[in-house]
């Protein structure tokens, strides 16, 4: 794929879930965002969870289209009083730039500042999105990866304005 792709977000519909499903089902992505639910495969559990949150207001669910085709979403969310971003790019779709352009677009039109980032030590992939999308490197934090099935370092990002 070349630069000229039609990258659009738009509001995640519960069609989408489906298919957002599918991309966590792989194992190399899965590893490297390493903070998974217990059970990536449990569809049943996911397309709940995501459902609920679809109908939440304080959630900001987009997804990621190309050319027409769902790749991946990124979406704002409050934890221990702490907005973040977390995003999922299809496998087939990495390494194009697709995860930045997004994120770009997602935060010209969510307002919440500061936001916080946070990523697997080992995901240099994503710190480049992050870093490219102007998120500063802050701090670290260590927590259960279930999809490493243990405890690793995280990098925590924060972008202000």
């Amino acid at each position: 794929m070349d630069k000229t792709f039609d990258l659009k977000l738009r509001n995640t519909e519960v069609t989408d879930l489906e298919s957002l499903f599918e991309f966590q089902l792989d194992k190399e992505g899965g590893y490297l965002a390493a903070f998974m639910p217990k059970d990536p495969t449990d569809k049943l559990a996911y397309l709940s969870k995501y459902t609920k949150l679809l109908a939440d207001p304080t959630v900001n669910n987009q997804t990621i289209l190309v050319n027409g085709t769902i790749v991946g979403h990124v979406a704002k969310f409050v934890m221990h009083g702490d907005t973040e971003i977390t995003y999922w790019i299809d496998r087939s779709f990495w390494r194009q730039g697709i995860a930045t352009l997004a994120l770009q677009q997602f935060l010209l039109t969510e307002p919440s500042r500061p936001i916080f980032g946070r990523v697997a030590f080992d995901n240099f992939g994503s710190q480049r999105v992050l870093e490219k999308c102007g998120f500063v490197k802050i701090g670290t934090d260590r927590g259960f990866a279930s999809a490493r099935q243990a405890e690793i370092e995280e990098f925590i990002y924060k972008l202000d304005s």
